[in-house]
């Protein structure tokens, strides 16, 4: 796990940028397989009027243009919240190889919170799921943001 709190200090910044913006704070970061950060995302729903402009959408959206090519083969998706339905469909449909969270979504997550749409039998492409990193700063972000809109 500690390979992988740098990338996840990476997407707490875009999650404070996304907070900052008045969306909720999520962040990510699609990584290649050298290890170079290829895409950056961070929540945008409000900003964008997008409903579907997720942190993790927005990351790989931006990784598929910088590879020129919807394929993120080898690729690890980062991000601060365990994704949704929506992100981890999408994450299986780009063919990531792994995806790291830092805080459960006990609401509404798809990889292995609430459901798990990734690591579903007989899905086609597998993908490694690593939870749990940063999992403290990122729930208190979360939690920070909600209690300061109450």
């Amino acid at each position: 796990m500690d390979r992988y709190r740098a990338w996840m200090a990476e997407a707490l910044a875009e999650a404070s940028a996304a907070a900052e913006a008045g969306d909720v704070p999520v962040g990510a970061l699609v990584i290649d397989p050298g290890g170079a950060v290829i895409g950056r995302g961070r929540n945008a729903r409000e900003a964008g009027h997008d409903p579907t402009a997720h942190a993790e959408i927005v990351a790989m959206r931006a990784a598929a243009a910088a590879l020129r090519g919807w394929r993120l083969d080898g690729c690890t998706l980062v991000v601060t919240l365990e994704p949704c339905t929506m992100c981890a469909g999408a994450a299986l449909a780009a063919r990531l190889a792994r995806i790291v969270f830092g805080a459960w979504d006990e609401k509404a997550g798809a990889v292995g919170g609430r459901i798990d749409v990734v690591r579903e039998a007989g899905l086609p492409h597998a993908v490694e799921v690593v939870a749990g990193v940063a999992a403290d700063e990122s729930s208190a972000m979360l939690r920070e943001f909600f209690e300061r809109r109450r």
